[in-house]
C-alpha cells in the first residue's frame, strides 16, 4: 500500500516522510485511531516506504514496483511481520496465534485495510468468542525478532490492537522496547490505547490518526465504489469518520433517501396546518423502513440537525453540502437556533434510544413529529 492510495491524511503522511528523511526513525511507534480509520493504512504504508529499494531521499512514497515493493503490496515481504488477536476456530482448533491466521490475515487486509475486530472475527470464523493476544505469542514474538532482516533494511513488526494483548505478551513486547533488536522496528496499531500498560506508552513514538472527514469518505466512496455523490455524503454522516463503517454500509439503505424523508418529515413538523392524517401518513412510511433503516434515518437526522445550526451560526462552518442539501439547509437554518437544538437534538436522540429498544415506530414517530413541531417553532 502506498501513502497516495490512502485518502488525505496528508499532516500524518508528512510526519512520517519526515522521518525517514532526517534518519529519525523511530524503532517503536504507536498508530493510534478510531476503529475503521486510517491507522493500520498509514502503517503498511510507512512499511512499505521504510523498504522500497527504489526511493529516492526526497521521495515522497514508496515506486511501488521494485521487488521489496511488489512483496509488500501482496502483504508477503519475508522481513514484514504482523502479530493480531486471534482465538480458536474449527480450522485451528488449539495453540491459536498469529502465524496460523497469515493466509486469512492477508485475505483480510488486502480486501479493505479499514476494518475492525469484530469483521476480523467473523472473516476467521469464531463465532462469539473474543479475540485476544495470547501468553503463547510471547515466545513467538520472541523467536520473530531473535533473526536478522533476510532481505530488507528493516526487519517490520506490525501489532494490531496491542490492547487485546495477554499481560504475559504484553511483557514480551515491553522488553524488547526496552532493549531494541537492531534494525527492527515495531508499528503498533491501537483504536484504544489507554488500555495499554503505561510502561509500553512510554517507551513509543505517538502517531495520532484524525479521523476521515465528510468529504474524504464522499470522494473515497464515489471514486472507488461508484455510489452516487449524495448517497455517498449521507453514509458519510452517517461514518462519523470511520471509513471501515462506511464501506460496509454503503449498500445497506440504497433504497432510501435519507435526506428526502427528512426534509419533507421536517416542513410537515413545522406546518401549522398540516393535519393529523399528514403525520400517520408519514409514520407509515417510517414503520416501513424496518428498524435498522429507521435507527440510521435517526441517526442521520442528528447529524443533518448539528449541521443546519453550524450553517446557521456561519455558512463557513459547513463549507461543502450536496447540491440537494443547500436549498433547504439554508432556508432550515432559521429556525434551528441555539434556543432549540438542544431540544431537537434531545427528541431524536431519544426516538433513536427507543426505538433500539424495539418500542412501537409509529408510535414514535407521531410522538416526536408533535414534539419536534413545537420545538420549531420556539
Amino acid at each position: 500500500m502506498t501513502f497516495a492510495d490512502i485518502p488525505n491524511q496528508s499532516a500524518v503522511k508528512a510526519l512520517l516522510r519526515q522521518s525517514v528523511a532526517r534518519q529519525h526513525v523511530a524503532h517503536a511507534q504507536l498508530f493510534r485511531g478510531q476503529e475503521g480509520g486510517a491507522a493500520l493504512a498509514l502503517a503498511l504504508a510507512y512499511a512499505q516506504f521504510l523498504n522500497c529499494e527504489a526511493r529516492a531521499a526526497d521521495a515522497q512514497d514508496s515506486c511501488g514496483h521494485c521487488p521489496a515493493c511488489t512483496k509488500t503490496v501482496k502483504l508477503a515481504h519475508p522481513d514484514l511481520n504482523f502479530i493480531v488477536p486471534v482465538t480458536t476456530t474449527k480450522s485451528v482448533a488449539k495453540d491459536a496465534v498469529s502465524s496460523k491466521f497469515m493466509g486469512e490475515w492477508r485475505a483480510f487486509v488486502l480486501d479493505n485495510p479499514y476494518q475492525g475486530l469484530n469483521d476480523w472475527m467473523q472473516h476467521i470464523g469464531a463465532e462469539n468468542k473474543q479475540g485476544n493476544i495470547s501468553k503463547d505469542e510471547a515466545v513467538q514474538i520472541l523467536k520473530l525478532v531473535s533473526l536478522k532482516a533476510f532481505e530488507a533494511r528493516f526487519k517490520i513488526v506490525i501489532l494490531w490492537l496491542p490492547e487485546l494483548m495477554h499481560p504475559a505478551a504484553a511483557n514480551a513486547v515491553l522488553k524488547l522496547l526496552e532493549e531494541p533488536p537492531p534494525a527492527t522496528i515495531f508499528l503498533l496499531v491501537s483504536h484504544a490505547p489507554e488500555q495499554l500498560m503505561p510502561t509500553i506508552i512510554s517507551r513509543v513514538q505517538p502517531v495520532v490518526v484524525r479521523p476521515f472527514s465528510e468529504d474524504d469518505i464522499t470522494d473515497f466512496l464515489h471514486e472507488h465504489y461508484q455510489v452516487p455523490e449524495v448517497k455517498a455524503r449521507q453514509v458519510a454522516q452517517l461514518a462519523e469518520g470511520s471509513l471501515g463503517a462506511a464501506i460496509a454500509s454503503r449498500d445497506a439503505n440504497a433504497d432510501h433517501d435519507y435526506f428526502e424523508f427528512f426534509s419533507g418529515w421536517m416542513r410537515l413538523c413545522f406546518s401549522y396546518g398540516s393535519k393529523a392524517g399528514d403525520i400517520l401518513k408519514k409514520s407509515e412510511e417510517f414503520q416501513k423502513l424496518g428498524r435498522e433503516n429507521q435507527k440510521e434515518l435517526l441517526s442521520y437526522s442528528l447529524g443533518l440537525v448539528r449541521k443546519v445550526l453550524l450553517f446557521g451560526i456561519d455558512p463557513k462552518f459547513v463549507p461543502h453540502l450536496a447540491t440537494g442539501e443547500q436549498q433547504f439547509v439554508t432556508g432550515f437554518a432559521k429556525f434551528v437556533t441555539p434556543r432549540n437544538a438542544d431540544l431537537l437534538t434531545k427528541e431524536l436522540t431519544d426516538a433513536h434510544y427507543h426505538i433500539e429498544r424495539n418500542a412501537n415506530a409509529k408510535m414514535v414517530f407521531v410522538d416526536s413529529s408533535l414534539r419536534l413541531g413545537g420545538f420549531l417553532r420556539v
